[in-house]
């Protein structure tokens, strides 16, 4: 993962996230809107499957887990934070 931009007062953050085949981010909720754009392979849930040169949009209050079968690499924006269902971690922080 790389950082692209990051803004603590706005709380927006820019990556580039790169998954290997068969990984997936646990369960969380969304507590700003997150944008995302994949560039190769797949982002799966239980909305469906988002391929290469497509867009998803979560808004606030969704959500889901997401899995990579095919791995993914994907440019998310992100207002605000999602937190981990199972531990409450914020994802991204604006903390640092």
């Amino acid at each position: 993962m790389k950082l692209l931009y990051k803004d603590a007062e706005t709380r927006e953050a820019m990556m580039l996230v790169e998954a290997a085949p068969g990984s997936s981010i646990p369960e969380h909720v969304h507590g700003g809107v997150e944008w995302a754009l994949v560039l190769e392979g797949t982002m799966e849930d239980d909305e469906g499957v988002v391929t290469a040169g497509n867009f998803v949009y979560r808004p606030a209050g969704s959500r889901h887990s997401v899995r990579m079968p095919n791995g993914a690499k994907y440019v998310g924006f992100f207002h605000g934070s999602a937190r981990m269902t199972s531990n409450g971690q914020l994802f991204p922080s604006y903390e640092d």
